[in-house]
């Protein structure tokens, strides 16, 4: 006589639906974003050193910088674990906070009171990042929910 198996999903596939691009993105992201984080904290250190700052700013523009930080963290950690745990509230909250973030970087590049030509290559590329992980971010979201419930 034949065992019974007590797992309902035995030999059922199952379709992987998460976007290794989106992952892809997302893990150089995190490496690239602490490199412009350094980068930007040690350039406005030369700038506060050598250029005349109006009282206030600099620390303004230091601060909207840690915030930044703090958004991106949580933007790449809700991506990933959402991309990977197929969750589409997780990858569409990640959507979401690209916008905030987006707007503090697009002020780094454009709208702080010095902006180094550095800056703006650095600040080019973060942003090439984000608007890639938007598209793929929706791309993964449209996959997700066209998926059947398990």
């Amino acid at each position: 006589m034949a065992a019974v198996s007590s797992n309902p999903n035995r030999g059922k596939v199952q379709t992987i639906r998460s976007s290794l691009p989106y992952q892809i993105l997302l893990y150089c992201n995190g490496w690239y974003f602490a490199f412009y984080w350094i980068a930007e904290i040690l350039l406005f250190v030369f700038k506060g050193e050598t250029l005349p700052y109006p009282s206030g700013v600099l620390s303004a523009e230091v601060i909207l910088l840690f915030f930044i930080a703090g958004l991106e963290f949580i933007r790449i950690f809700f991506g990933q674990k959402g991309n990977l745990t197929e969750r589409m509230i997780s990858v569409l909250l990640s959507i979401f906070l690209s916008i905030p973030s987006l707007f503090g970087i697009v002020y780094l590049l454009l709208w702080q009171t010095y902006v180094l030509r550095v800056e703006v290559i650095l600040a080019a590329i973060e942003l090439a990042f984000i608007g890639l992980e938007f598209i793929f971010g929706i791309l993964s979201v449209v996959t997700f929910a066209r998926a059947t419930p398990y």
